[in-house]
């Protein structure tokens, strides 16, 4: 006799189709799980962390994320805050600096009303020591431009010459009255932040456009860290404010400067409110006004400064002009020829935000960044020795 197993084959696949069909289960579950985690992570990383990223370290990037939807007017012209031009047109050179900035006081951009532009002034005043044994007084000084352009003026007030474009009549009178200003607070913005000038072996650059760049490590905007450093130094309570005011467009620039002024003052109340510049002439490209103190070749200095005559509210013209004055005036003393003829015009320039409210054009496009940061180191004490 034999014993005979008998195997339900029917009954063992069914058992093994359910285990499988188990374990793929699981197994798709556990991915889906893993998937959504990983997912998590990249959206933390990339939409959060990359962004603040790129928020700090690339200026116009933060500015236009607050401006994209508006538009600003002025001269009859409407120009888009366009989201998309604005992070096009950001050259590549910024980009690769967000590797390698050491020194954000130098080349970060704040715009007004940001805590960076707070951060950047507090750190420049732990870093910058009592500068004022440092800066000679009794030195000689001459006047060495290579390339001069032949000045004008109309007017001479107590030694200070002053080209006249308005049809104000300006006499000695203008500083018959005392000048009552908070003498503290200092505030300095540039309206054309990109203005730029000759590259040299020390200060080369790529140009944005004709002695323009983005790259504030070169602009304007360099030339206004130094004299912030140095009014840190003396004492000053100093708000500089980087914000891109004439890029991407030009057009609109003294609109936006405005704003981010008004902005400015609701943190440091000032009267002393310098719009600092390069000189826009561009007939002369070689046109370099300088003067040499000492052992220093320093770019020359203008002030210009606006009136109602152009219709505008401005109640502050006369204040601004006796400003203007006043500092040539102990220029003159201290470092004669570091101021060019002052130069009063009908254009308002913002200057009614404040009471000593001015434009300085530092240099012109001959000069070297060099030359301007020397500037900024005597201009810096003729204002401690005539504000203090």
């Amino acid at each position: 006799m034999f014993n005979v197993t008998v195997i339900n084959i029917k009954d063992s696949v069914k058992r093994i189709s359910i285990l499988i069909l188990i374990l793929v289960i699981i197994f798709a579950i556990t991915k889906m799980v893993g998937a959504l985690k990983t997912n998590k992570i990249l959206e933390i990383n990339i939409s959060e962390k990359l962004l603040t990223c790129l928020n700090n370290e690339i200026p116009a990037m933060s500015s236009t994320f607050k401006k994209s939807s508006t538009t600003i007017k002025e001269d009859g012209e409407e120009i888009e805050d366009s989201l998309i031009a604005r992070i096009l047109g950001i050259e590549l050179s910024q980009i690769k600096e967000v590797e390698t900035i050491t020194n954000s006081e130098e080349i970060q951009l704040a715009p007004a009303g940001d805590s960076n532009l707070e951060e950047d002034n507090i750190n420049a005043k732990t870093n910058t020591s009592d500068v004022s044994s440092e800066i000679a007084t009794n030195v000689t000084t001459q006047i060495v431009t290579q390339n001069p352009i032949k000045e004008s003026f109309n007017i001479e007030i107590e030694g200070v010459k002053i080209k006249n474009e308005t049809s104000f009549e300006i006499n000695n009178s203008i500083l018959s009255n005392q000048l009552d200003i908070n003498k503290d607070n200092v505030i300095i913005f540039h309206t054309h932040t990109c203005e730029s000038y000759t590259p040299s072996e020390l200060y080369p650059y790529q140009q944005t456009g004709n002695y323009r760049t983005t790259d504030l490590n070169y602009s304007v905007s360099r030339v206004g860290d130094e004299l912030t450093n140095y009014l840190l130094g003396f004492g000053f309570n100093v708000t500089h404010d980087k914000t891109y005011h004439d890029y991407p467009a030009y057009t609109g620039s003294y609109t936006r400067s405005l704003a981010s002024v008004q902005n400015d003052l609701t943190t440091n109340p000032s009267d002393i409110i310098i719009d600092l510049h390069r000189d826009a002439i561009g007939s002369k490209s070689n046109y370099d006004p300088s003067v040499q103190i000492g052992e220093d070749v320093a770019a020359q200095l203008m002030f210009v400064i606006g009136t109602n005559g152009g219709g505008l509210y401005h109640p502050n013209w006369q204040s601004n002009l006796q400003f203007a004055i006043e500092v040539q005036k102990k220029a003159n003393e201290m470092y004669p020829g570091l101021f060019k003829p002052i130069i009063l015009r009908n254009s308002r320039y913002n200057q009614h935000l404040g009471k000593a409210a001015c434009i300085i054009e530092v240099g012109a496009t001959g000069n070297t960044l060099e030359q301007c940061l020397n500037s900024m180191k005597y201009l810096s004490k003729v204002l401690d020795e005539l504000l203090k």
